[in-house]
């Protein structure tokens, strides 16, 4: 009996010693089997950083319960709480998903996408690939000019020469929205923040209403987004205790 409570001691003593040591995290970042360069890799937690590698490969400081942060430009943001699984993993594997407004400023000449078609390809690489060579032909054909007969600058005067086409104005509150959401995955406010789809829109109107989230609007750096977010959920979870108490 001695002997049984002893070696349980000892093995949840060596898994506690584990837990709070640091360990050289090896990892690689990938999107749909792409490894990924230059991605920023983040442990929030001890405050070190480091870059993955044209392989997309990585080596990292970190301990059980640290924060991983993984940012790409053209990316959404991996945010990766670790546990100890994570840690004994010899390679750990992430991946990463492209941002859907990185395909809707690919212009294509000839194509015509809708925003529904967009996201079905926006982690098809191979089919973003086709599309890129399609519209770097699509520049090269439209330079070589045929002469079809027509004065060059003419008036069109099938449109009104004087009224202007009137601009779409949006408002200027949704701006802060649709920063966060193209910049956060799905998921990240029921995993992360803890903000069920009912809160959502309280939650981001109160961000909104916080001047610091117009200066986020002119610099539009994710990292900077993301510790706003968390820093706003805190005072956001204390005010609905408040109200509820």
């Amino acid at each position: 009996m001695k002997v049984k409570l002893l070696t349980t001691i000892s093995f949840f003593t060596c898994q506690l010693s584990i837990s709070q040591t640091e360990k050289l995290l090896y990892g690689k970042v990938i999107s749909n089997n792409y490894p990924l360069n230059k991605v920023e890799v983040i442990n929030k937690t001890a405050k070190k950083s480091t870059r993955t590698n044209e392989l997309g490969e990585f080596s990292i400081l970190a301990k059980e319960q640290d924060s991983l942060l993984f940012f790409s430009k053209d990316y959404l943001f991996i945010r990766l709480k670790l546990t100890l699984k994570d840690l004994e993993k010899s390679y750990l594997i992430v991946e990463m998903t492209q941002k859907a407004e990185e395909l809707e400023n690919v212009v294509v000449s000839r194509s015509v996408f809708n925003k529904t078609e967009l996201k079905k390809i926006a982690n098809d690489r191979e089919e973003i690939d086709k599309i890129k060579i399609r519209k770097q032909f699509d520049d090269v054909t439209t330079k070589v000019t045929v002469y079809d007969g027509k004065i060059k600058n003419a008036i069109n005067f099938s449109h009104p020469i004087f009224d202007k086409p009137k601009k779409k104005i949006e408002p200027s509150d949704d701006h802060f929205k649709k920063l966060v959401i193209a910049s956060c995955p799905p998921d990240f406010f029921i995993k992360n923040l803890k903000i069920n789809s009912e809160e959502k829109e309280i939650f981001l109107n109160f961000c909104n209403a916080d001047p610091k989230s117009k200066t986020l609007l002119e610099k539009s750096n994710d990292l900077e987004l993301i510790d706003f977010l968390y820093a706003k959920n805190e005072e956001f979870k204390k005010l609905n205790t408040g109200i509820k108490n």
